[in-house]
């Protein structure tokens, strides 16, 4: 047998030993827990100290998904005490929480394109695929090298791949809602391709994506035009006078619901009035339910009466920004990385989603010390409760309560 062959005959490592879990159950308590985010749970979200309130979504911060990605991730390392260990990109998208598997000694590789730092892995190395999953390529690359795999894909992103690749058996063509670069988009369009690779994908992201494509459906149009305008979202070969003519809905599982619905809604319509019904087109809700339930925990939330939102975060988190849109529609939202970008309450170095980049901002309204102000806390389901704390602490800081009065309230 050949070393590629006998290199294949690995299986994936189940490393969550009882033994092995109860260690890392400890570890990741010390280095994320809150107690005062528990009891600010237990207060119904809500914390008044002299005229200052924080008001906290009942749902926020790390889902099942992300708790068992990040436990995974710890319990290789305990594990495979003396082997090199890898991940494929970031684990989750927050930095502090990629900053602590680093300071284990787990290094990333590059999860946008196959390079040299997979060729040179070995039988002795172990990798770990992060809770997006990871393209199909990439994972015939792991397996061609022989390495030990710590798979740690959502359960919620392989209901989707389930779902596209019986598209691909069907001969129907998935429309994907979601961001081309993102690496769950990426790891699901490998999927929709199906198991022989002649399955066909077109990836959108905004309303106006759609309709453009509502449009084509309608009426037809310029073949080369629509190439152009969605290159980098479709499959090989992808060509539109062919491959809508039945087509099925998935999605990244962290966008916007009610943008998802609009993007079904909208193409079911086209489709009727193209065919005189609705049978070419499909449609599966592939929305996580923690996705969903931060982002009604903060529409509940605005309904209470708050002077401003901080939504904390990894700034590359896709359902952290969602939760970002929401606030924005409403009241004044600031996007930040952790307590350390609250300057003042007036002063906040914030993520501006627009522009794309980190900017300061200060804000018009004046908190006077004697003035009562209420102010809006919510997280992705990225964001470890240690950051959410700090934030908490930090506003009431600001506001000159000291962090034992919080502590202790």
């Amino acid at each position: 047998m050949s070393e590629a062959a006998s290199k294949t005959k690995k299986a994936r490592v189940n490393v969550r030993r009882p033994d092995v879990m109860e260690r890392v159950a400890a570890e990741v308590a010390e280095h994320f827990h809150s107690s005062v985010v528990e009891k600010l749970k237990d207060k119904g979200g809500k914390l008044t100290i002299g005229n200052t309130t924080v008001r906290l979504a009942q749902e926020f911060g790390f889902c099942y998904g992300v708790e068992r990605a990040i436990d995974l991730a710890y319990a290789s390392r305990r594990v495979f005490p003396e082997n090199r260990i890898f991940l494929i990109g970031e684990i989750i998208h927050n930095p502090d929480v990629n900053g602590q598997l680093r300071d284990m000694g787990i290094v990333s590789l590059p999860w946008k394109d196959i390079g040299p730092d997979y060729d040179d892995l070995t039988d002795d190395d172990v990798v770990i695929v992060p809770a997006f999953g990871a393209p199909t390529s990439f994972m015939k690359k792991i397996e061609e090298r022989g390495c030990y795999v710590v798979d740690t894909t959502c359960g919620d992103v392989m209901k989707v791949w389930r779902r596209v690749r019986g598209f691909a058996k069907d001969g129907i063509t998935s429309i994907i809602h979601g961001k081309s670069n993102h690496e769950e988009t990426r790891a699901t369009s490998s999927r929709a391709l199906g198991e022989d690779g002649s399955g066909h994908f077109l990836i959108v992201l905004t309303l106006g994506d759609v309709d453009y494509v509502c449009n084509y459906l309608i009426h037809g149009g310029d073949r080369a035009a629509f190439l152009s305008k969605f290159e980098g979202s479709y499959s090989e070969g992808f060509d539109p006078d062919v491959h809508l003519e039945k087509v099925g809905v998935a999605n990244q599982t962290t966008m916007l619901k009610s943008e998802t619905e609009e993007i079904q809604r909208r193409l079911r319509k086209a489709l009727e009035i193209r065919d005189g019904n609705g049978d070419a087109f499909v449609v599966f809700d592939t929305i996580c339910g923690a996705t969903q339930d931060r982002q009604d925990a903060l529409f509940n939330l605005l309904r209470t009466p708050i002077d401003m939102l901080l939504v904390v975060g990894g700034y590359n988190s896709s359902n952290t920004q969602h939760l970002v849109e929401i606030g924005e529609k409403q009241l004044p939202t600031f996007f930040i990385r952790d307590a350390s970008r609250l300057k003042s309450l007036q002063e906040i170095v914030h993520y501006d989603l627009h522009h794309a980049e980190e900017v300061t901002s200060s804000y018009a309204r004046i908190f006077s010390s004697h003035e009562p102000v209420s102010i809006g806390i919510t997280a992705g389901a990225s964001c470890p409760n240690n950051l959410i704390e700090e934030t908490i602490i930090k506003v009431f800081g600001l506001r000159g309560i000291d962090r034992e009065v919080v502590v202790n309230a």
